[in-house]
């Protein structure tokens, strides 16, 4: 499995590299059912206008166009860096098997970082956490965005 996890992060920071090119913060993400990937999607919120236009939410809605519905039941969602709250909520409304994702993001993350919110009271859904997938490779690209733009 870890190798697949591999494969699917490298797909994921392709999309990174796109967002990158586009001007935006470089995260990409995609989804996998049946280790196929079925949805892709970069960070684009200035480009398209959408302050919801987080890879995470890119890639589950390219993901629920494909296959017809919106309920990604036991798909595997990967990520270059930690999901905020917002996408946390979206994993959940998808019904997203299992989250991977490369680096943590201690400002925003809400995976383990600022708060577990995968695991607040009240939500209907839960899903696995593999983290650190390729953790130096996600945070260098996000470090060499950040690092250039000052």
């Amino acid at each position: 499995m870890e190798r697949s996890y591999d494969v699917l992060m490298s797909a994921a920071l392709d999309q990174a590299g796109l967002a990158r090119e586009a001007g935006e913060v470089p995260i990409g993400a995609v989804v996998a059912i049946d280790d196929g990937i079925v949805g892709r999607g970069f960070n684009q919120p200035k480009s398209g206008g959408d302050p919801t236009a987080h890879a995470e939410i890119v890639a589950i809605r390219d993901a629920a166009t494909r296959i017809g519905n919106y309920r990604l039941t036991g798909a595997t969602l990967c990520v270059t860096i930690e999901p905020c709250l917002m996408c946390v909520g979206a994993l959940v409304h998808a019904r997203i098997g299992t989250l991977v994702y490369g680096a943590a993001e201690p400002k925003s993350g809400a995976i383990s970082s600022t708060v577990r919110g995968g695991e607040l009271a009240g939500l209907n859904h839960r899903f696995e956490i593999v983290s650190g997938v390729r953790e130096d490779e996600c945070r260098a690209l996000l470090q060499a965005f950040f690092k250039a733009r000052r």
